[in-house]
């Protein structure tokens, strides 16, 4: 098997070299060994782990989520219903977030149908809800 620079790996994996080197700090990834040169020498695994944490980003997964990821993927005690749990509870996440989007947009169109009635920006609702001095738009969250 041969070996890789960062170069090659962030080419093939489609994920930026300083991206890379990032998750080897964060520990998503292991310190490469280096080449007599300094070049840090990478093999085909790393490729395949580079995309599955790309992927599971994607899918809305935080670092730490793909860290414990990870972890369990390589644990042969692992069995697939925590890895199910672990997708179920980011769907639960989702449709939380979708749930508070959903609210975000409701308060900001009726702040905006308060600002078609208005001609001077010093009665906008929209500036005034967003400023301490009026409705607080984000309140109604």
């Amino acid at each position: 098997m041969g070996f890789m620079k960062i170069g090659e790996v962030a080419k093939q994996s489609n994920v930026g070299i300083q991206t890379i080197r990032y998750y080897e700090r964060e520990g998503l990834l292991t310190e490469p060994d280096r080449r007599p040169s300094g070049y840090r020498q990478y093999d085909q695994s790393v490729v395949a782990r580079l995309r599955f944490i790309r992927r599971t980003k994607e899918l809305g997964f935080t670092l730490a989520e793909i860290k414990e990821l990870l972890r369990v993927w390589f644990d042969a005690n692992t069995r697939c219903e925590h890895v199910r749990h672990r997708a179920e509870q980011k769907i639960t996440d989702i449709e939380d977030k979708i749930r508070s989007l959903q609210k975000m947009k409701r308060s900001l169109k009726k702040v905006l149908n308060e600002c078609e009635s208005q001609a001077s920006i010093g009665d906008c609702p929209l500036l005034e809800g967003l400023g301490n001095n009026g409705i607080n738009a984000a309140s109604e969250l």
